[in-house]
């Protein structure tokens, strides 16, 4: 006799739950796409490197110490050196984007 009533139990249960579960996962779907990763720049490198975009290239501000303008390019070289499997364009970039926030700027820009 009791059996009855449990099953009854169960199965009203099993369907708020299910009727819950949905309702979430509709209000889940629903809400605003919210960037979850970094926002990157998108664009190509321009003629003549700014500062701007030099600090992009190695993740730093503008006004970063020349010290860590050296260990943010060492960071960066390290995943874009050439002999490791990286663009000798990027490296030059790279290479290029130190220069110019550490004050040595070459007057005839990138290599390519």
């Amino acid at each position: 006799m009791t059996t009855p009533l449990i099953v009854g139990l169960s199965v009203a249960a099993a369907a708020y739950a299910g009727r819950y579960g949905i309702q979430a996962w509709q209000a889940f779907k629903a809400r605003p796409p919210t960037a979850r990763m970094r926002k990157f720049y998108e664009g190509g490198f321009q003629p003549k490197m700014t500062r701007r975009e030099a600090a992009l290239i190695l993740g730093v501000r503008e006004s970063t110490p020349p010290e860590k303008v050296r260990e943010a390019h060492r960071k960066v070289m390290v995943a874009n050196h050439p002999d490791a499997g990286g663009s000798h364009y990027l490296a030059s970039k790279i290479n290029e984007a130190k220069d110019i926030l550490t004050g040595k700027t070459k007057n005839s820009g990138s290599a390519f």
